[in-house]
């Protein structure tokens, strides 16, 4: 496999009404009450519509984002999310090991660790995407529910409590990728945010999303790259 199969090249479906640009956070999206998250959050937008969205997107992409937000009109202002750090034990120098992609027969899920969530944390959120996907990143694996008091995912096993929405694939577990022999970039993101989701176990990819995007206070980046020999 070559890494550059629509599955692994990150076709999952646009969501309906979202903006979507690559390099802005979590494919920095619109949620459904306008606010432009997580990589900066916008509250609130008093009329919604794509074009607006749009037009915001624009205004955000230049605008440098100081501790205390950027204020781009009187009923919008970007907050920027507190800073938090990711790792993981199992990667060195930032490269994945084959045993968490499909190159092994059974892959399990990495341990990943992080620091840092701010007060007012009620829950933390982990999503697993294709840094590499063009337009939209192919989502792995969206774990959510975390406790606040959790500060890692041991290998192969989800914290009590913690919930999983679908992936790109439809599943709501984690989807081992398949780099390819050229090697692919991936990353893996940790959400602190300001509520606990209460979403179903298995919710759907978008939904989860969304709800993500809305309530970040926090965020935190491991990037990585795999191969596939």
């Amino acid at each position: 496999m070559d890494g550059t199969s629509p599955r692994r090249a990150g076709t999952a479906a646009r969501a309906p009404g979202a903006v979507l640009a690559r390099g802005l956070g979590f494919a920095r999206h619109f949620a459904p009450a306008g606010r432009l998250v997580p990589s900066g959050r916008l509250v609130p937008a008093s009329r919604p519509g794509l074009a607006r969205r749009f037009a915001v997107a624009v205004a955000a992409i230049g605008c440098a984002l100081p501790a205390a937000g950027c204020d781009l009109g009187s009923d919008i202002t970007i907050f920027t999310p507190t800073v938090m750090t990711v790792s993981s034990g199992a990667f060195v120098q930032n490269i994945m090991p084959s045993r968490y992609t499909c190159a092994n027969g059974r892959p399990v899920s990495p341990p990943i660790g992080w620091a840092g969530a701010p007060a007012g944390t009620k829950s933390l959120a982990l999503v697993f995407d294709d840094s590499d996907a063009p337009i939209t990143p192919y989502v792995y694996w969206i774990v959510f529910d975390i406790n606040p008091a959790t500060s890692d995912i041991p290998e192969g096993q989800l914290p009590p409590g913690a919930r999983q929405a679908q992936n790109s694939a439809g599943h709501a577990a984690y989807d081992p990728p398949c780099p390819g022999p050229q090697g692919h970039s991936y990353r893996f993101t940790v959400y602190a945010l300001d509520t606990t989701l209460n979403l179903p176990d298995g919710t759907s990819l978008i939904s989860a999303w969304k709800a993500i995007a809305a309530a970040t206070i926090g965020r935190g980046r491991l990037p990585v790259t795999a191969t596939s020999l």
